[in-house]
């Protein structure tokens, strides 16, 4: 064993958490400021200002202070009246768990739910609107991580627009790390976070909010007010004229601020560019070696994480371990449903660079091997360099 448990890894290769940038490390150690210090509340406007250009929102977005399940939470919570009929697209683990947020504060719950390797096809989402043309809520998560898998949001908040329902999009792990933002595709209240793509820690909640569904939750008598499930309480925090509803996180903000920067300064367009040909180096390293890929098609397949199907008689688990014992490389599990039957490579921030499909490829082979499934290590490494370098 080269590198023990208590031992941190070489490189951790996870679908999340995934390690901060340096420039977010050292805007993580500045000053924590007195929340109601003028400089603070200025310093606050210009990283709303910030995210609202990263996201292309025409108005604030909503920072909550804490991981995005809080956010996702609070959607559920904030928007949901028992008179609502939500339609809930599950296509993986995290889609099918916000039925159960759903399911909390409205009875009215229905669901298209497809293996979990598939994505939803935006058909069988007109067709359930027509059968019910009652839904108000349609709620999807556009990567479902723990498949590795996307759903097309564009088209299926062109189709929610149309019937005039409300739309809860959980970008967690897509938004930065390919094109998608909350206007674009209809979303009327989008949840995303720093803790992934933008290669910051996960601590704080991003929420795009449409100005109907902000005249929504404050019609809702329901909706939490004085609670950390408040979006409403959060809506003008943005502003230094305005007092903060709770402590904001102010180191965590401080890191969002470098991660926006750096972000906003590659360029946007570049930094999905890496994440994809990583994802893609990454595939095609797979499939030469032998393995295949949990997504069922190409098309769907997230530009921000590789889930490998579990080769039959393998145990996933010992296989993860080995992989972090021998080489000092960190990959994901499953979760829920698809736990043991695929490992997650994740290609987020700082880890959405080709040379780590080059570092993930030969640890995945060789703890397989180790394991006694043969792979073919040389040929992934070379149909990996084959995509980055064409």
């Amino acid at each position: 064993m080269r590198y023990s448990p208590d031992r941190k890894p070489v490189v951790t290769l996870a679908a999340g958490p995934v390690d901060s940038y340096p420039e977010v490390l050292n805007a993580l150690s500045r000053t924590v400021l007195y929340d109601y210090d003028p400089a603070f509340q200025g310093f606050y406007e210009r990283v709303v200002d910030k995210a609202q250009k990263a996201l292309r929102l025409s108005n604030k977005p909503v920072i909550m202070h804490g991981e995005p399940v809080l956010g996702l939470e609070a959607a559920a919570a904030s928007l949901i009246t028992p008179q609502d009929t939500v339609l809930n697209l599950a296509s993986g683990v995290y889609g099918k768990g916000f039925g159960y947020w759903a399911k909390r504060y409205s009875p009215n719950l229905l669901e298209i739910e497809v293996p979990y390797n598939e994505a939803i096809d935006p058909q069988s989402v007109e067709d359930m609107l027509k059968k019910h043309p009652e839904i108000t809520i349609i709620s999807v998560c556009h990567h479902d991580t723990p498949s590795a898998t996307i759903n097309p949001i564009d088209a299926i908040g062109a189709l929610s627009a149309r019937h005039g329902a409300y739309m809860i999009v959980d970008a967690v792990s897509s938004f930065a790390g390919m094109d998608t933002h909350p206007e674009e595709c209809h979303a009327d209240i989008y949840v995303t976070g720093p803790g992934k793509c933008l290669g910051a820690p996960p601590a704080l909640t991003m929420l795009g909010v449409s100005d109907r569904a902000w005249a929504k939750m404050k019609g809702n008598a329901a909706a939490p007010r004085a609670s950390m499930l408040s979006i409403v309480d959060w809506e003008n925090a943005w502003s230094r004229e305005r007092p903060f509803p709770f402590t904001p996180s102010v180191a965590d903000v401080n890191g969002l601020d470098a991660a926006l920067d750096l972000y906003l300064g590659e360029g946007p367009e570049n930094v999905w560019a890496r994440h994809a040909l990583t994802a893609r180096a990454m595939r095609a390293g797979v499939q030469a070696m032998g393995l295949s890929v949990w997504a069922a098609s190409e098309a769907i397949a997230s530009p921000t994480c590789t889930a490998v199907r579990t080769p039959e008689g393998i145990d996933e688990a010992q296989m993860r371990k080995l992989a972090r014992e021998r080489y000092g490389v960190v990959f994901s599990s499953g979760r829920g449903e698809t736990l043991g039957k695929l490992t997650r490579v994740g290609h987020m921030g700082t880890t959405a660079h080709p040379i780590y499909a080059l570092t993930a490829l030969p640890a995945l082979g060789g703890a397989y091997a180790a394991l006694g499934r043969k792979v073919d290590i040389g040929a992934g490494v070379e149909a990996a360099l084959a995509v980055i370098d064409a």
